[in-house]
This record gives C-alpha cells, sequence and structure tokens, in this order.
C-alpha cells in the first residue's frame, strides 16, 4: 500500500538555488524511487517585508514557477513574510499560515497520511499546526543546529518541543543527537535514529595522483597538483569554523587548503587568510558540482571540517566514501563516523589541535580503500528503506 506524504522544508534546490538543500533532494529521490511512498514536497521561502524586499528581494525564479514538474515529485514554493534577523521566533506561524491553504487544497484533491518535516525548527512547528489542520500524523527530522541551536533559544524551545510532543515519530540523523534531543525534553520512545544517505556512484575512491592530475587541468578550479592538499567542504558561515582550518595552515607550512562551498563569510575568511599570510595557500573554490568535488575530495590528503555543531555531516561521510580521511571535533556523530583510526581524527576546535592531527596523516596515511570502507555502510537507498518504514508505521497509527 502507497503511503501519501506532505513535506515541508525550507531547504531544497529551485532554478534560483540549485545546490540549496541537495541532501534533501538526494534523500527524497530514493524514497519516491521505490515506489511504496508518494511525496509531494512544499519548500516555503522566506519574502522581506516592503521595504526590506527592494533591498533582499528573493529572485523570482522562485515564484514564476511555483510548482517544480521536472522533479521526481511534485516541488511547491511558497512565498512566507518574513523581517530578516526580527521575526525568527514567528517563521513558524508565517510558514504555516502561508502554507495551510495550498496544503488544504492538496489534501483535498488527493489525501495524505501523514505531514512531515525535514527539520525542527522552523518547519517543526509549522508542519505541526498544518497536521493539527488537516487532522494528520505528524514526523519531524532533526539534523543538528535545528536541536542544538534553537532548541536553546528561549522563543523557539517552547515551539520545538511543542512540536516533539504532537510528533507520532521522529527521526535524528545519529545517536548522539537523539541523545540530545532526549536531554532537551523530547519523548525518547518516538526517536529512531537514521543515518545519513551516500550516492555511490559519485562519491568513491579515484587514486589520488590521477585525482589530482585532474583537478590541476581543471582551470575553473585553479589548483595545482604538488605538496600536500586539504578540503573543507560546507557553507561558509562561523558555524563550519572554516577560519580555524586557515589558521591551522601556519602549523603546516607547505599545505595548501581548498575550500568548497559558499556563504557570507567568504570576504572575511579571505580577509582573515592574507592577514595570516597564507592567502597563496588558500583556494576559494565556491560551490562545487557533485562530480568535481568527489574529484576534488580523492585527490585531498584529508577533509577538515572543524564545526562548532553537527548531526551527521554529509561531507563527513562523501569524504570517507572517496578514501579521505577527515578532522573533525567530537561533536554530533561525530564518534559513529570515526570509529577507527583509517577514518581520521577528532581533534579540538583550534588551530594547533587541528594542525597536528592533519600532520599525523601526513605522517601515517591510510590506504584509500581502507578509508572508503568506513563509508560502505551509507547509501541512499538504506536510508530511504528506513524512512518508507517510519512513515508506514505513522500512517498505520
Amino acid at each position: 500500500m502507497t503511503c501519501r506524504v506532505l513535506s515541508i522544508s525550507t531547504l531544497f534546490p529551485s532554478a534560483a538555488r540549485p545546490g540549496f538543500g541537495l541532501f534533501v533532494a538526494r534523500q527524497f529521490e530514493a524514497l519516491a524511487a521505490r515506489g511504496d511512498v508518494e511525496l509531494e514536497l512544499i519548500c516555503p521561502i522566506a519574502r522581506p517585508l516592503w521595504p526590506l524586499s527592494l533591498l533582499r528581494a528573493p529572485s523570482l525564479e522562485h515564484f514564476a514557477q511555483p510548482t517544480d514538474k521536472t522533479a521526481a515529485f511534485p516541488v511547491h514554493y511558497v512565498p512566507f513574510n518574513n523581517v530578516p534577523a526580527i521575526s525568527t521566533r514567528w517563521n513558524p506561524a508565517l510558514i504555516a499560515r502561508a502554507v495551510l491553504p495550498l496544503a488544504r487544497r492538496l489534501h483535498a484533491d488527493r489525501p495524505f497520511d501523514l505531514v512531515d518535516a525535514q527539520f525542527f525548527f522552523p518547519e517543526g512547528p509549522a508542519a505541526a499546526r498544518i497536521a493539527e489542520e488537516l487532522g494528520l500524523p505528524l514526523s519531524i527530522t532533526a539534523r543538528g543546529s535545528d536541536v542544538h541551536l534553537w532548541g536553546q533559544d528561549r522563543a523557539a524551545r517552547p515551539q520545538i518541543l511543542a512540536a516533539a510532543q504532537q510528533a507520532a515519530g521522529m527521526r535524528a540523523v545519529s545517536a548522539a543527537l537523539r541523545a540530545d534531543m532526549i536531554a532537551l525534553g523530547m519523548p525518547s520512545d518516538r526517536i529512531e535514529v537514521h543515518y545519513t544517505g551516500l550516492d555511490h556512484s559519485w562519491f568513491k575512491p579515484v587514486p589520488r595522483g590521477e585525482a589530482r592530475e585532474a583537478i590541476a587541468a581543471d582551470a575553473g578550479l585553479g589548483i595545482s597538483a604538488g605538496g600536500p592538499l586539504f578540503v573543507a567542504v560546507g557553507n561558509l558561515i562561523p558555524l563550519k569554523g572554516q577560519a580555524l582550518a586557515i589558521e591551522a595552515l601556519l602549523g603546516l607550512p607547505k599545505a595548501r587548503l581548498v575550500i568548497a562551498g559558499h556563504g557570507p563569510e567568504s570576504a572575511a575568511l579571505a580577509m582573515k587568510a592574507a592577514e595570516l599570510g597564507v592567502g597563496n595557500r588558500v583556494i576559494f573554490a565556491g560551490s562545487v558540482a557533485p562530480d568535481k568535488l568527489a574529484l576534488l575530495l580523492s585527490a585531498a590528503d584529508a577533509m577538515v571540517l572543524p564545526s562548532e555543531r553537527e548531526g551527521l555531516a554529509n561531507a563527513w561521510v562523501e569524504a570517507l566514501a572517496c578514501g579521505t580521511p577527515i578532522v573533525i571535533p567530537d561533536v554530533g556523530g561525530a564518534r559513529e563516523v570515526v570509529c577507527d583510526p583509517s577514518a581520521g581524527r577528532l581533534a579540538a576546535r583550534n588551530p594547533a589541535a587541528i594542525a597536528g592531527a592533519l600532520a599525523e596523516l601526513l605522517a601515517h596515511p591510510p590506504t584509500q580503500a581502507a578509508v572508503a570502507a568506513n563509508a560502505a555502510r551509507f547509501s541512499w537507498e538504506a536510508n530511504a528503506a528506513q524512512i518508507a518504514a517510519h512513515y508506514r508505521r505513522i500512517a498505520a497509527g
């Protein structure tokens, strides 16, 4: 029997933001391919109120085609009014108000079995309101900062906990995150651990020498083949800690760091690299397509990501699958991924510790095959099977 699901996610690719929320898209593509879950997704897009809209107008591409008919399942982009940095506490209510009319129409046309939120905040409380209005059970996924950051916010926390109490089932991306959810006050008997997926057809080892020659030949990346090479993959925001990786280069005089990602910290990170005198050893690659990213990861001696918080980062698993060990802090599900020395090192969030861990991997590099074996248990197919079973349990009551 097919389970029909209405999912709410503020992170999802679109014509205006093709690389935004790719992991949600990959997860749902694998789920839709199974045939036992019928998905329909609503992606709320923040639209600043006038006159801020004159300064921070979202791309009209979001709304010129409000429904993406090229995806494997229907995707609807719905604007909601927003005052940046001020209306955060009200965003769940603003999202629910904007989404409810469409949700009601879709449910009336072809009834859903449940409502799903892909993050605990702001989607969780918004989806809770929608589920209540439609008389449907609720599922919520926790990914990391949506619990660690917003769970400590005085305005967001009561909304998150109320949504958790309403939810018939919840998903955490790591056992460590599940424990944090329970400590926050969420019911333990309704929280399952579902590890992230991975596309092994994209992320697989390419012999390091061959990968380095390939990226050196790619003028768009601008990376030479020689010397130690590290990669940091993630959005350029303070949370991800790329500044610490840049400073760690002071203890690794011959090494280079490629920063793959985009975000508001780009200029500040470039300035920091210049101030430290390592600007010529830091390459800002911007957003890198998955096929090139896999090649870049295979070429690197290690992937370093000194995040302040994580649930279980896709970038960790993608690097391992390419045979590249990781250097990460002991946050979130780090110990569930770095559970063998071949996977890399856990390092404190300071430049000296990061440099020491990277130097150790340079001195005693594991084989790419040994590293890649740590990622064998992750796949989008396994992830989709878990989610489909989760949805069926909730729909069955």
